[in-house]
């Protein structure tokens, strides 16, 4: 991962980059957990602006391939497009949805770059041409992220709209249109990463109590909250991950 330039952070976090050869072997299936972002990906013949994936993201890896991607903060990528990003949200938009730029044009242009830094550059400058106003309801946006990362104990709706003092009318209206998803799903999804982080590198994770640990009341409420986002327990996810 590589960050952006210093006038484009307010938006993007980060640029990420993945390779593979498989030649000789059988397809592999990578599933990840999303985050409530934005990413513009950059791949032969599937280039596209990606929204906010609501459950797992899914993705079969064969032969040779690479992508670059740009992965926006939450909620920063409403500025560009102006319009709700719950229409967006499990869906993919042509570049030219956004950017005045040509979906195929701008793909072979950086893929027949060589190297990262000078692919970076060229979507750092399509990104300068379009740059919208820094939005205060982002940067809100974004403290609300942190406060909810940075907080285990944080897992109901309700601890959001007292330390912000926004009633939950509003706090749902924000969500629908710069982020995409609701804050439920930001707190649940936050809180599933940090158990995936927590039981990665265990044999045998103690589910009960990594429950307790983020905030739910038993084993039972985190396995059925990371199923509904997932569609698997945690422990056939780590399976399938791994």
């Amino acid at each position: 991962r590589i960050l952006p330039a210093d006038d484009l952070r307010f938006f993007i976090e980060n640029y990420w980059f993945v390779e593979w050869d498989l030649r000789g072997e059988a397809p592999y299936r990578q599933e990840t957990l999303s985050h409530p972002t934005v990413h513009i990906v950059i791949q032969k013949d599937k280039t596209a602006i990606f929204g906010v994936v609501s459950g797992k993201f899914s993705i079969v890896l064969e032969d040779v391939g690479y992508a670059f991607g740009t992965k926006f903060r939450p909620g920063a990528f409403y500025p560009f497009i102006n319009k709700p990003m719950s229409t967006f949200t499990d869906k993919t938009l042509p570049i030219e949805a956004v950017f005045d730029k040509d979906t195929q044009s701008l793909e072979d242009e950086v893929l027949a770059l060589a190297t990262k830094e000078a692919q970076i550059a060229m979507m750092e400058t399509l990104y300068r041409a379009h740059l919208p106003e820094k939005d205060e309801t982002v940067d809100l946006i974004l403290e609300i992220a942190d406060f909810i990362q940075s907080d285990t104990s944080v897992t109901r709706v309700d601890q959001i709209n007292e330390k912000f003092h926004l009633s939950k009318r509003t706090l749902q209206r924000i969500f629908n249109e710069y982020v995409g998803v609701s804050p439920k799903w930001m707190i649940q999804r936050y809180r599933l990463h940090e158990a995936l982080e927590k039981v990665e590198l265990q044999p045998a994770p103690d589910w009960k109590r990594v429950a307790v640990e983020l905030g739910y009341f038993d084993q039972a409420h985190f396995i059925n909250d990371f199923k509904k986002l997932t569609g698997l327990t945690p422990a056939r996810y780590l399976d399938n991950a791994g």
